[in-house]
């Protein structure tokens, strides 16, 4: 049995389109993570989602976590539309990096590992921005953008992988096509 510990859909989508067969249970840790390194917190928390759900339920379980992060410091999701608004100004124009942190348990091991993709914003001013927040897109996405969605339009590139921008790399389903998933 194959068990995603996330809740998030769009984790889950990206995994239908490549294995059908898999159970959706949520972790219920503390996200809450001192780490200052953005990779090793993606990493630590993806683990301890994937540790605890494995608990649980037995079988191989996938967690994740995805952070935007720029010159060090992580851009999580946002509390308001003025932390949105804030996080969209700090990424104008510039270059960020996108991290996803992922922990598979199977058969009491673990495999564990980051993906990391540049993404470049277009100059956006404060009409776009808000414009953008009231769509209510930014407050459930970490760096306060879905790329999948409307906040695609603020991207000028990517450099790396897409799905990892989403939440879910390719190199995780990779590594469950070699577990027999």
């Amino acid at each position: 049995m194959l068990v995603l510990a996330s809740s998030s859909p769009r984790r889950r989508e990206i995994l239908s389109r490549f294995i059908h067969n898999f159970e959706v249970v949520p972790s219920s840790i503390d996200e809450d993570c001192s780490l200052p390194d953005p990779v090793g917190y993606a990493m630590e928390l993806a683990c301890r989602k994937a540790r605890e759900v494995y608990l649980r339920t037995g079988g191989t379980v996938v967690g994740a976590d995805t952070v935007v992060h720029l010159d060090g410091n992580i851009l999580g999701k946002p509390r308001s539309e003025e932390e949105a608004v804030r996080m969209l100004e700090l990424l104008s124009g510039k270059v960020h990096n996108v991290t996803t942190g992922y922990c598979i348990v199977h058969r009491g091991g673990e495999q564990r590992g980051a993906v990391t993709t540049e993404v470049k914003f277009r100059e956006l001013d404060g009409s776009i921005i808000r414009a953008y927040v009231r769509t209510g897109e930014p407050l459930d996405k970490a760096g306060a953008y879905g790329i999948q969605g409307w906040g695609g339009l603020l991207v000028e590139w990517i450099r790396g992988d897409y799905y990892n921008v989403v939440g879910f790399p390719m190199e995780i389903i990779w590594k469950l096509q070699e577990l027999g998933f």
